[in-house]
């Protein structure tokens, strides 16, 4: 007897807010770049300058998570059965990548600085930081209520470090005028590097891990298991598979034995299969397959062994 069961919590679509936001935070920041970039030139700042290069690479990430939030939305179809939803991990993964060559970049440049010093206006500087701060807290906010999904949160991280750089700059060039310490704007510059770097390889990792199909980190496969065996019915469960499909929705596949039964008692062995899924571990694409207890278990691709209550 096989039996092959979806639940469904909820559909396969979600709207997700920011692309309003992501829109206009692409003109902004094209804006700033100009001004930090001209800023940079005039005033002989390699923090500017970096902090603009820093900014031009949210554009294409900007754009990208943009294209990413707008697939997302988009239904399943009979090419993709799962609808769209890893297009916003696909762009979250790009815009990492992108800012790990943006942080290789800055390192450069900032060592260049150091090797060859340069005098530099720091009250450009100190407009020109309070401007990009104030731009960039703009666009930090506007995307702040959907953080929670990974392509929001990279631009969400990315533009909070656009921040704190510009605070840092603007508290570098107030040290400068007071000091005259060349050094302190490479500083910067390799500073700024450090934090992209930094806030990038986290969203790399999450992101690689989801396209590989890894289990969320939030779950332990072997709680889940105790889980189905808790349910009436359940004498055995082995091949159990728990992956992501795009932010918030997590799936599952595994077979289950039960004892031979009406076909009415073992749909209600999968509804409650299915509400301890969705309610103790938010799963909610199941797909369970039945097999009469007492056969030969031939499969393990998780577990070596299957899980059998009592053990």
């Amino acid at each position: 007897m096989h039996a092959h069961s979806h639940g469904h919590a909820h559909g396969h679509t979600h709207e997700m807010p920011g692309t309003g936001a992501l829109a206009g935070s692409m003109a902004v920041t094209l804006l700033l770049v100009a001004i930090e970039l001209a800023g940079g030139i005039f005033s002989g700042s390699i923090a500017l300058i970096s902090d603009a290069i820093h900014n031009l690479s949210d554009v294409p990430s900007l754009a990208i998570s943009w294209l990413g939030l707008r697939w997302a939305s988009r239904p399943a179809d009979t090419k993709r059965t799962y609808g769209y939803q890893r297009a916003g991990i696909l762009a979250a993964f790009t815009n990492s990548i992108l800012l790990v060559i943006v942080a290789g970049f800055l390192f450069y440049e900032a060592w260049e600085r150091v090797a060859h010093p340069a005098s530099v206006n720091e009250a450009v500087m100190i407009w020109i930081s309070l401007a990009a701060l104030a731009i960039n807290a703009g666009i930090t906010l506007s995307v702040m209520r959907g953080r929670h999904d990974l392509n929001l949160r990279t631009v969400f991280i990315h533009n909070l470090g656009d921040a704190l750089s510009n605070v840092a700059i603007l508290v570098g060039a107030v040290a400068m005028r007071a000091t005259g310490a060349r050094w302190i704007d490479p500083l910067l510059g390799a500073g700024i590097g450090a934090m992209v770097l930094w806030s990038s390889i986290g969203v790399l990792r999450e992101a690689s891990h989801i396209l590989l199909e890894g289990s969320p980190r939030d779950i332990e496969l072997p709680k889940v298991a105790r889980a189905i065996l808790a349910v009436p019915g359940v004498q055995e469960v082995h091949d159990i598979h728990v992956w992501t499909l795009g932010t918030d929705m997590n799936a599952l596949s595994c077979h289950v034995r039960i004892p031979d039964m009406h076909m009415e008692e073992s749909e209600r062995v999968l509804a409650e299969i299915r509400r301890r899924l969705a309610d103790d571990f938010h799963i909610s694409h199941t797909t369970v397959q039945l097999e009469r207890a007492g056969l030969p278990s031939d499969a393990g691709l998780y577990m070596p062994e299957p899980i059998v209550p009592g053990r």
